[in-house]
């Protein structure tokens, strides 16, 4: 029976244990600054003990970012330029991962005025623009790239992943969830193309297994090459990827040679159903973050839609532990490759029970650790304090900030002031 404690092989990478950290947006930016940013975050983390560190979403082309908090990764210097993050964090015993993508449709620059001034060409988009979506991306320009773009974007990552593995990292995980591009080439509410990327789930994911032999050429076949699949929570109308559909992905993504899978149920739509927690309210009551979006939208409509679809991600999806349970466990007993799970993992108890229970290979947590960086701790050492479940509160006053740009920490009040008392009782 396996523990969380052990060992666990993914490509050629070795991890020491099976708790990562999850990826999610560190607010670094794309300035000459952002490797010492990530290495405020991250160092912490693997001195703590975590396993395993996946770097949030980095951009494959200049334009396509989905916050000003996101790094670029489009040139062969960008990503070297954070060779001695991943030095650092592999001498404290972690392995580290870069997750890539694109942000298609929901690119800043469809929604961040700042950035849509400078536009240097349209939206990349995998169909037309949904019909119930229209109105919001009305002046938008969009683009439906060709089979022959689709191809060319595959050997982008490639390049990436083989530029990540000069600078030193363990793997790669490709950014297919969450709205952003790949996954509109997963989700039928978005593909609707006439070529062999659409139509059936084996040729909406074809995508998937043009990287794959990309980055197996480009990078190596044993470098790490891991993926997100996402199954939606469906829209009132229109189509959606269905559970079904996503656990045949995760046996086509065995099949093509990728080293893991997360299976992650998402919404359609770029909303916090992908963070479930509370209504983001800080994007009001937090002035810095009221003044940056209105900044990024001086427009009310557009930025009265951005507060709907946060509101209502909130309200739709609530906190619930382990939601995506059902998910990785169905998908555990369909493929060989190691599963990672993710989403409301809140205490060791529950992070033992997956590992020993065979229900997932790794266990990840994503917005804790911007409350706690030593949170391995606790996970991995039971009897070290503060024992019970994390300091966070699955507020998503977070959230916010991830998009606007902001660092990427917990801005909850009675967070931090459980932290302070925590301080006091072990300085005492």
């Amino acid at each position: 029976m396996p523990a969380l404690g052990d060992p666990l092989r993914i490509g050629a990478a070795t991890i020491r244990n099976r708790l990562y950290r999850a990826p999610v947006l560190e607010g670094a930016g794309d300035g000459p600054d952002a490797p010492d940013a990530y290495a405020r975050q991250f160092v912490p983390n693997a001195r703590a003990g975590v396993g395993l560190i996946i770097q949030g979403s980095a951009c494959i082309y200049e334009e396509g970012r989905t916050s000003p908090g996101m790094t670029l990764v489009h040139t062969r210097e960008r990503v070297l330029a954070m060779a001695p993050m991943v030095q650092a964090v592999r001498a404290e015993g972690a392995a580290i991962f870069l997750q890539i993508g694109h942000g298609g449709l929901y690119a800043m620059e469809a929604w961040h005025e700042p950035y849509a001034s400078r536009r240097k060409g349209p939206l990349l988009a995998v169909s037309t623009v949904p019909l119930a979506l229209r109105p919001a991306f009305r002046g938008v320009p969009v683009h439906v790239m060709t089979t022959a773009e689709v191809r060319a974007m595959a050997e982008r990552f490639g390049d990436v992943a083989a530029w990540a593995r000069e600078a030193g990292y363990d793997g790669i995980q490709l950014g297919s969830a969450n709205a952003k591009l790949l996954d509109q080439f997963l989700s039928p509410f978005y593909n609707r193309r006439d070529d062999e990327l659409g139509g059936s789930v084996e040729a909406r994911a074809l995508v998937l297994r043009w990287i794959r032999d990309e980055v197996a050429r480009r990078a190596g076949e044993d470098f790490a090459c891991t993926v997100k699949v996402p199954a939606e929570r469906g829209l009132p109308a229109g189509r959606h990827i269905t559970v079904e559909d996503a656990l045949r992905t995760c046996e086509l993504v065995e099949e093509w040679g990728f080293h893991a899978v997360t299976p992650v149920e998402v919404s359609p739509l770029p909303d916090t159903t992908l963070s479930r927690g509370g209504v983001p309210r800080s994007l009001w009551r937090n002035e810095a973050m009221r003044r940056r979006l209105r900044s990024a939208s001086p427009r009310r409509v557009r930025r009265w839609t951005l507060l709907a679809g946060y509101t209502l991600g909130g309200w739709r999806s609530p906190f619930r532990p382990v939601w995506n349970r059902e998910l990785f466990r169905a998908a555990k007993q369909r493929v060989a490759i190691p599963v990672f799970a993710v989403g409301g993992i809140r205490t060791p108890d529950e992070a033992r029970a997956i590992v020993e229970g065979g229900e997932a290979d790794m266990v990840g947590l994503g917005r804790p650790f911007y409350a706690e960086d030593d949170l391995a701790r606790r996970f991995l050492e039971p009897d070290a304090p503060p024992v019970g479940p994390v300091l966070c509160e699955n507020s998503n006053l977070c959230v916010p900030a991830q998009m606007l740009g902001m660092k990427g920490a917990c801005y909850n009040p009675a967070v931090a002031r459980k932290r302070a008392e925590l301080r006091r009782r072990e300085a005492g």
